[in-house]
């Protein structure tokens, strides 16, 4: 039976990635020049998975050097600025009530550093309701590697049958599938354009089915 619920953080409880890939898109239509939505997916969710750097890759496509700390700092102004406006996802604060009503545990295991977590969850008046947190602050390898995952897993003190990961982006289906919790895909508008085929249930949004509807299917797969 399960246990515990697993939530990603960004992109997943608040839309972070599509205000940070729209910051970059705009830096490099700045150079006349187009940012993939595939290559940037190769980092969304975490930093294991590519050594993909958009700096870099802007400079060989224009063939110059950037001033980097230029466009960081006004880039990020940008993006911290659209994130500070976003609301919470669609289901979210449903599926936290249902769980806390039901005793499940609930935790978060993000790529992403301690401080943007415990941040961004604190600002929405949500790090209270989490059993446990797991940042890239805690483990040696994020997304895609499992080690977020199992370190929640032990934390928690269960069993890989006993919790279900909510995960928007391929890395972190992919660290799920790889720590053996059943995972369901939950995509924001970015990466809705990317493949989350290993993902065992995929949903639009988490307003789509109650949670009690979800666990009578997970419970009796």
């Amino acid at each position: 039976m399960i246990k515990a619920l697993i939530f990603d953080f960004d992109g997943l409880i608040l839309d972070t990635e599509m205000p940070d890939f729209e910051s970059w898109q705009a830096v490099y239509r700045s150079h006349d020049h187009e940012l993939a939505v595939e290559q940037w997916g190769l980092i969304v969710g975490g930093t294991g998975a590519s050594d993909f750097d958009p700096h870099t890759h802007l400079e060989q496509l224009t063939g110059q050097p950037l001033d980097r700390e230029q466009v960081w700092v006004s880039r990020r102004t940008i993006y911290l600025d659209t994130v500070s406006q976003q609301p919470i996802l669609p289901g979210v604060l449903e599926y936290l009530d249902e769980a806390q009503r039901l005793g499940l545990q609930l935790a978060v295991a993000s790529s992403s550093p301690e401080n943007w977590v415990h941040g961004h969850l604190a600002r929405l008046g949500l790090i209270e309701r989490f059993h446990t947190i797991k940042t890239a602050d805690d483990v040696a390898r994020t997304k895609p590697d499992p080690e977020l995952y199992n370190a929640v897993l032990t934390e928690l003190s269960i069993q890989t049958d006993e919790a279900i990961v909510f995960e928007d982006s391929p890395n972190g289906v992919l660290a799920a599938k790889r720590a053996n919790i059943y995972v369901v895909a939950v995509p924001n508008p970015l990466t809705a354009q990317l493949k989350l085929s290993g993902a065992d249930m995929q949903l639009k949004s988490l307003a789509d089915i109650p949670l009690a509807e979800l666990l009578l299917q997970v419970n009796g797969r």
